[in-house]
């Protein structure tokens, strides 16, 4: 008698070629099959029948009985056990198998959900990077068409610049051509002012000489040509009180200077080493000619650095600027020790003690400036303030003073940056009409 116990997992997991081979083999032994369905896989047992079971052992004992070797029944029903036992195991270890299935199973769905969503994501981002694309295409499309755009604007800018370019340059040529005839025009019209002027002085010598007695004549001829001092102060004490034309000697030397001599403002004794009143002198000149002077003592002319200097260093000189104004109003300025430094020091100013009705700061920049004149730039500018508002002065960046600046007359006389100008009176652009500097000892 044998017993055998088959069973068979068939499923979507195991091959159908393997399953149909074993199906058979099994048909032909003869024995009986039992089907279990589970989920998607189904189990067959396949048992032996218990009549081929009977006959087996009943043939087994007829044998035994013709080897005269009697068999135990209970032996029989032991190993009946035993193959039940083992059923059990096997019946387990089936379960076993099953849960293990199912979770495969469920392990499987979740790995399907997943690398659906995952590829669900991949989709989106696919799309998003494809919007993204088109955006950024489109971005750069609009770049290039602003980049064209701006690059036409640079070339229209560029040449509206030199079109701009060749009108300045134009108007600088007409400019310069213009400046050329002022200047003609303003050195023709000095010479005739300076003629008029002579004349009118001739004529008036002349009426004074007719009217006055012989005496007189002497007097004032020994006034302008025959006496000589060292400075207005000492003819004023010497007796001689009227204003005009005296001859000074320069100091350490035998040179002479003709100057104006101021006998009437403020007690008289006054030196003039500067006027200006009509612009029949043109004060646009050379370092020599303003260290040497220039001009007509009796009209517009400057006394000379060397001489003012020379002076202002052997004892201590008052300054006064008396300034008038094109509206008939008069100021001054009283400065109560001024000297100038020598040639070497680029004749150097220097004022204390400021009074007087011109303002209460003074318009000759402190401390002391180095003097400019067109040749001989001293000044603590770069663009050379002597060329730029003409004449030569102590300038310092330009300064808020010029009493040498180009003259201009009635109605002409307002926004002129290179004007007579004395700032802390009439401002940076007002010119004025006339402007006296004069001298005196402080101990007179």
């Amino acid at each position: 008698m044998w017993l055998a116990v088959y069973f068979i997992l068939s499923c979507n997991l195991v091959l159908a070629s393997g399953y149909s081979s074993f199906r058979k083999s099994m048909e032909t032994i003869g024995k009986k099959q039992y089907q279990v369905q589970h989920g998607s896989c189904s189990y067959t047992f396949l048992l032996p029948e218990m009549d081929n079971c009977r006959s087996s052992s009943s043939s087994y004992v007829s044998n035994a009985v013709q080897r005269d070797a009697p068999l135990d029944y209970d032996d029989s029903v032991q190993r009946l056990q035993l193959l039940e036992n083992i059923m059990e195991n096997n019946t387990q270890w089936l379960m076993k198998v099953l849960n293990q299935t199912t979770r495969l199973e469920l392990q499987l769905l979740e790995h399907s959900l997943s690398t659906n969503k995952l590829e669900r994501q991949i989709s989106d981002q696919t799309n998003e990077i494809t919007k993204l694309q088109e955006k950024n295409s489109f971005l750069e499309k609009k770049v290039l068409d602003m980049e064209d755009k701006h690059t036409l604007q640079l070339q229209s800018i560029k040449d509206e610049k030199d079109q701009l370019q060749v009108l300045v340059s134009r108007q600088n040529s007409i400019i310069e051509e213009l400046e050329k005839q002022l200047v003609t025009a303003t050195v023709n019209n000095s010479v005739m002012q300076k003629q008029q002027h002579d004349l009118m002085e001739t004529v008036h010598n002349l009426l004074t000489m007719i009217a006055t007695p012989n005496s007189a004549k002497n007097n004032f001829l020994a006034k302008e040509e025959q006496i000589r001092f060292k400075d207005c102060a000492e003819a004023f004490k010497s007796g001689l009180t009227t204003s005009g034309i005296y001859t000074l000697t320069v100091p350490n030397s035998a040179e002479e200077k003709k100057t104006y001599c101021d006998m009437e403002s403020s007690g008289g004794g006054w030196t003039v080493i500067q006027r200006r009143k009509d612009g029949s002198v043109d004060f646009h000149r050379t370092w020599k000619e303003y260290k040497m002077g220039f001009g007509d003592p009796a009209g517009e002319y400057w006394l000379g650095n060397e001489l003012v200097s020379q002076l202002t260093n052997q004892k201590r000189y008052v300054l006064k600027i008396h300034l008038k104004d094109w509206e008939g109003n008069e100021a001054y300025s009283l400065y109560e020790h001024f000297y100038l430094a020598s040639e070497e020091l680029k004749y150097r100013i220097q004022l204390k003690g400021l009074t007087g009705t011109a303002g209460k700061i003074s318009s000759i920049s402190q401390p002391g400036n180095d003097f400019s004149t067109k040749d001989a730039d001293n000044d603590k500018c770069i663009c050379k303030c002597s060329q730029m508002l003409t004449g030569g002065w102590w300038f310092d960046a330009c300064g808020p003073s010029n009493l040498n600046g180009m003259y201009y007359p009635l109605r002409q006389n307002t926004n002129k940056f290179n004007g007579i100008k004395w700032y802390y009176w009439k401002g940076s652009g007002y010119s004025l009409k006339a402007t006296t500097m004069m001298i005196r000892p402080a101990d007179f």
